[in-house]
C-alpha cells in the first residue's frame, strides 16, 4: 500500500487563516441569488462512536440553487468577478447588478472552462442564468451521465482525448485563441489567477455557514478542531484553511490514492505533478496538479493530507447512507480521509474534538451510487 499520509512541515499554525479578502462582498452577492438557502450540517453520532470522535458532523452539499454539489458557489462569484473585468467596470455585489453587466458584453459571448464533472455543470447552469453561451471541455472517460447533465444546463461539450489536466490546458488555448470566450476556471496557472482566486473565495461561504450552524446546535459552546475536505487541484481546501484554520482548526485533505496531487506536494514541499492516466472513482478529484494561486495557502495553512483508496470509498459512501447521507463517491472522500487519520493514530487527540467532513457532492451517477450502496 502506498504511503497514505503526509503531515506538513511547512504548517505555520494560526498564522495563515482569516477571512477571504472579499468576503463580505460574496456573502452578500450569493444572499442575492435567487433561491439561494444554507446546505444542511448534520451531526451523526452512529459514524462518530464507530470512528472513535466525541463529536461529528457532515456539512451535506446536496442541493446548491438546484444543482448536486458545492460548485456553483465558486462558480457563481468567480462569473460575477469575470463579467466585471471583461467590461472593467466595478458591479455591485448583487445579482441584478451582475445580470445588468452581462447583458452588456458583446453578442456571442460564452463562458468556458474545463472540468471532470460538477465545475462544468455549474458554469452552464450560470450561463443559462445570466443568457450567455457555454463551452465546457472534459477529459475522455467521463461518464454519460455527468456529460448528460451539463449538456442538459445548455452547454456544448467538447471530449478531449486524455485528462483533465489536458482539458484544462486545451480550454486555455481556445480562451487565448478565441476573445469571445470567457475563461472561468476552477483552477490556476501562472499569469491566470484572478478568476480561479474568485472561485475559490465564494467557497468561503460554506465553511462560513458551517461555523454559524455548528454555534447553533452547540449554544457557541464548541469549534470545529479538526476538518477534512476532498482535495482535487486544491482550491475547495484551501477555503478551508483561510475560515477555519485561524479558530484552531486542522484542515486535512483527502484525495485519491492514483491522483493525489497535494498530498505528494505537501510531503515534498513544493508542486508535484502526478502523470495520468487518473481512474478513481472519484471522478471529480481525478487530478494530477495542484492550482497555482492554491498552493501557498495549502503549503502554510494545511496540517496534513492523505490518501484514499476507491474501496474507503465505497464504505464510506455506506456509512454515510446508513445515516441517511446520498453521497457521491467524491463527496464521501473527506469521510473516507478521517476514518484513515484515525485508524493510523495520526490524529490521536481528534477523538476529543469536534470534526468537521464535508459531503461535497450529492448523488450524480444513479447507477454507481446503487452499486456501491446496494451492492
Amino acid at each position: 500500500m502506498p504511503h497514505r499520509v503526509s503531515m506538513n512541515a511547512g504548517w505555520a499554525g494560526r498564522e495563515v487563516g482569516g477571512p477571504a479578502p472579499h468576503a463580505a462582498e460574496v456573502e452578500a452577492f450569493h444572499h442575492s441569488l435567487p433561491g439561494f438557502r444554507p446546505t444542511p450540517l448534520v451531526e451523526v453520532p452512529r459514524l462518530a462512536a464507530g470512528l472513535g470522535v466525541r463529536r461529528l458532523f457532515v456539512k451535506h452539499e446536496c442541493e446548491r440553487l438546484g444543482l448536486p454539489s458545492f460548485k456553483v458557489v465558486g462558480a457563481a462569484w468567480a462569473v460575477h468577478r469575470a463579467i466585471a473585468d471583461r467590461l472593467g467596470v466595478v458591479v455591485p455585489p448583487r445579482f441584478d447588478a451582475s445580470l445588468a453587466a452581462a447583458r452588456s458584453l458583446p453578442p456571442g459571448t460564452a463562458l468556458t472552462t474545463a472540468t471532470d464533472g460538477n465545475h462544468g455543470r455549474a458554469l452552464a447552469h450560470l450561463a443559462r442564468l445570466f443568457g450567455l453561451g457555454c463551452r465546457v471541455l472534459v477529459p475522455r472517460g467521463l461518464s454519460d451521465e455527468r456529460i448528460a447533465a451539463i449538456e442538459g444546463e445548455g452547454a456544448e461539450v467538447e471530449v478531449v482525448d486524455g485528462s483533465y489536466d489536458d482539458a484544462v490546458r486545451r480550454c486555455a488555448a481556445d480562451a487565448r485563441d478565441h476573445a469571445d470566450r470567457l475563461l472561468v476556471s476552477d483552477t490556476s496557472w501562472s499569469g491566470y489567477e484572478t478568476i480561479p482566486a474568485a472561485v475559490a473565495e465564494g467557497y468561503g461561504t460554506i465553511f462560513r455557514e458551517a461555523r454559524d450552524q455548528l454555534a447553533e446546535a452547540t449554544g457557541g459552546a464548541a469549534g470545529f478542531t479538526l476538518a477534512v475536505v476532498p482535495a482535487g487541484v486544491g482550491s475547495f481546501a484551501s477555503a478551508a484553511v483561510r475560515s477555519l484554520a485561524a479558530d484552531r482548526c486542522a484542515v486535512v485533505t483527502a484525495e485519491p490514492l492514483a491522483a493525489d496531487c497535494v498530498r505528494r506536494s505537501i510531503a515534498a514541499g513544493r508542486p508535484v505533478t502526478v502523470p495520468g492516466p487518473h481512474e478513481s472513482i472519484m471522478a471529480g478529484l481525478n487530478c494530477g496538479e495542484v492550482s497555482h494561486v492554491a498552493w501557498p495557502v495549502l503549503r502554510r495553512g494545511l496540517r496534513a493530507a492523505v490518501a484514499v483508496s476507491d474501496d474507503e470509498v465505497r464504505d464510506a459512501m455506506r456509512g454515510l447512507a446508513a445515516e441517511g447521507i446520498a453521497s457521491s463517491e467524491s463527496g464521501a472522500a473527506g469521510l473516507a480521509g478521517l476514518a484513515v487519520l484515525l485508524r493510523e493514530g495520526t490524529f490521536s487527540h481528534a477523538g476529543d474534538g469536534t470534526a468537521l467532513v464535508v459531503d461535497t457532492e450529492g448523488v450524480t451517477d444513479l447507477d454507481a451510487y446503487r452499486a456501491v450502496v446496494d451492492g
